[in-house]
């Protein structure tokens, strides 16, 4: 700490240190799982889902849109139901997205077009507004296409990218904004590391972990014609990137086969290790730091039988980093592993959601689940098997109960990809100065 900042803080009041020392330590601590740490803290029941929906052609208005769904039960005329949808104009492959830092805005991108897409949430979090469209990303990042993870940094979100606008290949970077929407830097990954997917920080490390996954080329295909070609499927990802967070330095380059996807930290302050599996060979690996501050990849545990790819798509770590729900695509399965010693998991539960399941977001206090079913719009099953849903569980530490579920392709939605929570009380609490699409304040509740 430089000398003039370290004589700043002992010159402050005993209390005014205190506070200050425990809204650092709040900042560093995600209160709901798989969530960026910098997020501003919500608890209790969540009173929405927010979905992020691929269209489809010849399906209700055929775009993509953000689906508001009732999540709260005690509010019998929404509970389960959908609230609002408003669509984007066109079919972008929709996909990921994440709030800023603040809660304010939900930005969620398209894989197609690498379009962005802001939505203010503090004006009426029952009907979200689109309030910019961000339409120069590739050209502003200098050619990275593919918009994946949304990342809340103070200020600013951090997005991942899948590919390149050079040749639609593998290699791709990091890329960050202001929560404005304006570009600031670009971060490609190492030669020896050049594809990307997931990107996580852990604060109390100065360390940020990168994943890899496959480029335009590949994940805009049919998945049928892409397993089939033997060429094409060696451009996959084998590789995780340690970054020195704050200097956005690559620093190490670990050996993960299979196309590792999400990430997920540990979120007790006594832990420090992180999470991924692998699409292409369903394994969880386990990521931790050694004593001489490198990290080391460990694979401990299959997913199912590895030899018919049940195809990992999405994890979820509890909160008191005990339970790891995995999902499995092809095959339609939970698998809920207790990873309390992290280097041994064991699974404890399984439950076929539906013929395809894709993402699993479980609540602030981990007591209900909610699954989603579509990957990709060419890798989404077919016929009957196209089944398209959004559905909750109860979870009360040893199985899932059904709560509701909504058939999307019934509802002339289209197809349900990523989830978030939202809250109305969160937002009554808070007061925000006056920035373009958005109210000049919202009250503090009474």
């Amino acid at each position: 700490m430089e000398t003039s900042r370290l004589g700043s803080w002992l010159s402050l009041p005993r209390f005014a240190v205190a506070a200050l020392a425990l809204a650092v330590a709040t900042t560093a601590v995600a209160d709901e799982t798989c969530m960026s740490p910098y997020l501003t803290k919500i608890t209790d029941q969540e009173d929405y889902v927010y979905v992020w929906t691929l269209g489809v052609e010849g399906l209700g208005d055929g775009e993509d849109k953000l689906v508001t769904v009732g999540a709260n039960p005690d509010r019998k005329d929404t509970y389960g139901k959908i609230v609002s949808s408003v669509s984007v104009g066109g079919r972008h492959e929709a996909h990921h997205g994440g709030f800023t830092d603040d809660r304010r805005q939900f930005w969620l991108g398209g894989l197609a077009d690498s379009l962005i897409f802001i939505f203010d949430l503090a004006g009426s979090p029952s009907k979200p507004k689109l309030v910019k469209t961000i339409d120069d990303f590739e050209k502003a990042s200098g050619g990275v296409v593919g918009p994946h993870t949304f990342y809340a940094l103070p200020g600013r979100m951090l997005i991942s990218g899948l590919s390149n606008s050079k040749d639609k290949g593998g290699k791709t970077a990091l890329v960050e904004y202001n929560n404005d929407g304006k570009y600031i830097a670009t971060y490609w990954l190492p030669d020896d590391a050049p594809y990307g997917y997931d990107s996580r920080v852990e604060p109390r490390l100065n360390r940020m972990l990168t994943s890899s996954f496959t480029g335009w080329n590949n994940y805009m295909r049919d998945l049928g014609e892409l397993m089939g070609d033997a060429e094409a499927m060696k451009n996959f990802g084998h590789t995780m990137v340690v970054w020195d967070f704050h200097a956005r330095k690559p620093i190490q380059t670990l050996k993960v086969p299979g196309a590792p996807l999400e990430i997920r930290w540990a979120l007790q302050p006594r832990h420090q290790y992180a999470f991924t599996t692998t699409a292409l060979t369903s394994k969880i690996w386990l990521l931790e730091p050694k004593k001489d501050g490198t990290f080391e990849a460990t694979d401990v545990a299959d997913i199912g039988d590895p030899k018919k790819v049940p195809l990992p798509v999405d994890i979820s770590l509890s909160a008191d980093d005990k339970h790891l729900f995995v999902n499995t695509f092809m095959d339609g399965m939970v698998r809920v592993y207790d990873v309390s010693n992290p280097k041994k998991p064991k699974q404890i539960y399984d439950k076929k959601i539906g013929s395809q399941v894709n993402m699993v977001s479980q609540t602030w206090d981990g007591k209900r689940v909610y699954f989603t079913s579509s990957l990709l719009a060419n890798w989404d099953k077919k016929g009957n098997d196209n089944e398209q849903f959004l559905k909750a569980y109860s979870w009360n530490g040893k199985k899932l109960s059904s709560l509701f579920e909504i058939d999307f392709t019934a509802e002339k939605l289209g197809r349900p990809h990523l989830m978030r929570f939202g809250q109305d009380q969160f937002y009554e609490n808070q007061i925000f100065t006056g920035t373009e699409g958005g109210p000049e304040t919202v009250a503090v509740a009474r």
